[in-house]
């Protein structure tokens, strides 16, 4: 069906936008029953001197790639509305949904964009400067374009805004606590949209005690109980946790001084090396891609030693979250290497049988959606996230609400 089809766009499209730290990408849903993907779009490399666009027709099966200069988010956005309005029609566009690292304390559901949001949104700016400016530049962007579409800010940190108020603390003086300074944890798109789909296959066991791992470019990794967070390893900030592509995860605070001793390191180059130039980059000194290390581990120890440390924090992590649950039911890979690399996924749950993981080497190799052994004590399964669809979703959900039941 032809996507300007007026039967099949009668209740319109909700186009998802979900900028990561180097990509942007856009998602066009059909308003159903059910939410539906029509299109989707991908801008890899934004920063670099060449950026890469692909542009997927769900509907139709057809996908192209072209290249694109992209400095910034911003450049991207003509591009992919110019390829979107030739496939729909704009009024038929009901809303924008994106998803925005940081509500701070204020903001734990999706909200319609209003000044006053954006204002605060400004004023946390500093709490993530790798994601929240870019996100806000593209909320902005947008607005000039389209003035009169709903936007809705859907916030990645929302997930975990029931975590207990104990693993929300950090052990810093109390002034900076009341000011909003605490664990707030991140992925939450993705961690709402994988415990849906557990309610979905599993429902008897999406009550129970679970570790999700997305384990991306950025990876962390939630302990989740009856449904709820009650833990995550990413903290004030998306850098803390577990050692990821660039970012380097949990480190020693007195780094930091050390560093500004000895080299008169400042603030912002200590931001820069954490944040860009860390984790497995910095171990292996020569890629932040897990597959190109795996590739190379055998001949150069630098990337095996990279690979063998993300594996040993992912364990380490796994078993502190085992006791802040009491035990484990379930354990859910998800994310760009833990759906796609079964090597990794076998060394992580490595050694972990005293908590009932097991894994089925046949299952784990073919990346079935239950990866276990027969009979063991925790389930281990591998879903594919979607945080496009979780934003389509919530954005859905709020128009509804908003609009009364003839939504």
């Amino acid at each position: 069906m032809s996507l300007r089809d007026p039967c099949h766009h009668s209740h319109g499209f909700i186009l998802t936008i979900n900028g990561g730290s180097s990509s942007l990408k856009c998602s066009l849903f059909h308003v159903g029953p059910p939410l539906t993907r029509v299109v989707s779009c991908r801008v890899d490399r934004i920063g670099f001197p060449e950026g890469t666009l692909t542009l997927t027709d769900v509907a139709g099966g057809t996908s192209e790639r072209r290249t694109i200069q992209a400095a910034h988010y911003k450049d991207c956005v003509d591009p992919l509305l110019t390829w979107l309005e030739q496939k729909i029609t704009i009024t038929d566009l009901v809303a924008i949904g994106h998803r925005v690292v940081h509500g701070g304390h204020l903001y734990s559901e999706p909200q319609v964009v209003t000044p006053e949001i954006m204002g605060e949104l400004r004023r946390l700016s500093p709490y993530d400067p790798e994601h929240l400016p870019s996100e806000i530049e593209l909320i902005e962007t947008l607005g000039r374009r389209y003035p009169t579409l709903p936007q809705v800010a859907c916030f990645d940190a929302a997930f975990h805004r029931d975590m207990p108020h104990v693993a929300r603390l950090l052990p810093i003086p109390r002034r900076y606590v009341v000011a909003g300074v605490q664990r707030y944890g991140f992925h939450g798109l993705s961690y709402a949209y994988l415990m849906t789909e557990l309610r979905r296959v599993a429902p008897h066991q999406a009550n129970g005690r679970i570790i999700l791992a997305h384990l991306g470019n950025g990876a962390s990794m939630a302990a989740v109980l009856r449904g709820k967070s009650t833990d995550t390893s990413m903290g004030f900030t998306p850098t803390a946790g577990l050692p990821m592509s660039t970012r380097s995860g949990d480190l020693d605070p007195g780094l930091l001084s050390y560093l500004s001793r000895t080299e008169g390191m400042t603030v912002e180059q200590f931001h820069t090396m954490v944040n860009q130039q860390s984790g497995l980059l910095g171990v292996s000194e020569t890629s932040s891609d897990l597959r190109d290390l795996l590739a190379s581990e055998s001949h150069d120890p630098r990337a095996a030693e990279a690979v063998a440390l993300f594996c040993y924090q992912a364990k380490k992590w796994m078993g502190s979250f085992a006791a802040a649950l009491g035990g484990l039911d379930m354990l859910v890979f998800s994310g760009g290497i833990g759906e796609n690399s079964a090597v990794v996924r076998a060394r992580i749950c490595e050694g972990l049988e005293f908590l009932g993981v097991a894994l089925d080497e046949a299952r784990n190799r073919t990346g079935a959606a239950i990866i276990s052994r027969e009979g063991s004590g925790v389930t281990v399964r591998v879903i594919p996230t979607d945080e496009e669809s979780e934003i389509a979703r919530s954005v859905h959900q709020l128009l509804y609400q908003s609009r009364g039941n003839d939504g």
